[in-house]
């Protein structure tokens, strides 16, 4: 498990997730499952190609998630 990539859905982040905290979360998962920090230039396009798909897999689950008692969550965190 790749401690560094924090979960985006609420209620564990109230605001919601911008693209820019998907992409974060999708590289970190990109740099964990090929074992590199940074690709070699040969295997920058496919890297590359990995996080933007992740990026928007991630989006499409996010959008997809139905959170029960999200509400009732945010309002205890509000008060």
């Amino acid at each position: 498990m790749c401690r560094s990539i924090k979960t985006l859905r609420p209620p564990a982040i109230p605001e919601e997730a911008t693209e820019e905290d998907m992409r974060a979360a999708a590289l970190q998962y990109v740099r964990k499952v090929s074992g590199f920090r940074a690709p070699a230039a040969h295997n920058r396009e496919v890297f590359d190609r990995a996080v933007d798909e992740i990026t928007e897999a991630t989006m499409k689950l996010l959008d997809g998630l139905e959170i029960r008692g999200a509400a009732a969550a945010r309002s205890t965190v509000e008060s």
